[in-house]
């Protein structure tokens, strides 16, 4: 499944609260809570439909908020009750049922926007090209610690951004610059996950932007500690939350967990300037699970970026190939299957 949030658009019916769509293969929404109560009307008869319709009536306003449905995690009754009433509703699409389609959104008249609040939110440094260009631009060799467990460091949840949500440098950073990333979010609680298993606790996959303010990182990493105030303004994240049973078909497995086949560009006013493959990633998302658990409980909800892939920032390409991003500038991050996350740069408002 492909699972989004959205917002109807000024001038129209306005929800105050995001409301939560599954996103068909033809970029289709459908509400989620609308699917839901279509079941309860056309599915109630069937055997078991009954206790089903039940526990769907009592918990209908959790289907509105896609944070809901996350943050119990994917073993939870909500989810699994979400997921028949997924299965059933493409059937009946599929066989020209006229009363399910009363379930879609006009996408004219809504906008997407953050999928779910992340309960927490680590970025790992887990592409060895990205990593190695950067110090080599510094005139430095690769950390032969690198090599030895995957490192991350914690940022601000509470600075994600949804598609299409404006981001601006912070105060004194004239070096903005994007970073192409994948996150995974994890699905079901757990602590010292072995990496052989850690496959099995992540719930999906989106596109993440490490928005970095270079001058700002650089002067505060002097001091040994960080990366801080260059990182926590913003964090772009989406379109979608797409989950792991959606990528089986480009999927490898390996002794250290999966990596999958996806191709990772960004662009800037319509240029593409990086280019990567998600399968390129030197420590898998099952290793880097099976560090951050470490002596620590994972929630559904957290998310886990994978650091920025090989060319997948200016820093890495030099500002002979594209200059520090400005007021003006849009950015596109795109990935196979993950879709489209795209960020217009503004001038930072006037605030004290």
């Amino acid at each position: 499944m492909r699972l989004a949030s959205y917002r109807r658009k000024e001038g129209r019916t306005a929800t105050a609260a995001p409301r939560s769509a599954w996103v068909v293969e033809d970029g289709t929404l459908v509400d989620i809570r609308r699917a839901v109560e279509w079941w309860c009307e056309s599915y109630s008869t069937r055997a078991g439909g009954g206790h089903v319709r039940g526990f769907l009536r009592k918990h209908g306003a959790l289907f509105q908020d896609l944070s809901e449905l996350v943050w119990r995690g994917e073993v939870s009754d909500l989810w699994k009750a979400m997921r028949q009433v997924y299965d059933d509703w493409s059937e009946a699409v599929r066989h020209g049922n006229e009363s399910a389609l009363v379930c879609t959104i006009d996408s004219d008249t809504v906008n997407l926007c953050l999928p779910f609040r992340p309960r927490s939110f680590r970025d790992f440094y887990a592409f060895e090209q990205h990593v190695a260009t950067c110090r080599r631009k510094r005139g430095l060799d690769m950390v032969p610690e690198w090599y030895e467990f995957p490192v991350f460091y914690f940022s601000n949840t509470t600075s994600f951004r949804g598609p299409n949500e404006p981001v601006w440098a912070p105060p004194g950073c004239q070096e903005l610059d994007y970073e192409l990333e994948v996150a995974c979010v994890i699905g079901k609680p757990g602590r010292n996950i072995a990496a052989k298993e850690a496959d099995e606790y992540i719930l999906g996959y989106a596109i993440l932007n490490d928005w970095s303010a270079r001058d700002v990182q650089r002067q505060e990493m002097k001091v040994g500690l960080g990366p801080a105030k260059g990182k926590d303004f913003a964090t772009s994240f989406g379109p979608y939350l797409v989950t792991a049973d959606h990528l089986d078909d480009v999927a490898v497995s390996g002794a250290h967990g999966r990596r999958h086949r996806l191709t990772m560009t960004a662009s800037v006013n319509g240029r593409t300037i990086s280019s990567g493959n998600l399968a390129d990633i030197h420590f898998t998302f099952a290793q880097m699970i099976e560090r951050a658990s470490a002596d620590v409980d994972l929630m559904p909800g957290d998310v886990i970026g994978s650091g920025t892939v090989g060319t997948g920032c200016i820093l890495e390409l030099g500002t002979q190939v594209h200059s520090w991003l400005q007021p003006g500038d849009v950015v596109e991050l795109t990935v196979d299957k993950l879709g489209v996350l795209q960020t217009p740069i503004v001038e930072r408002p006037n605030w004290r």
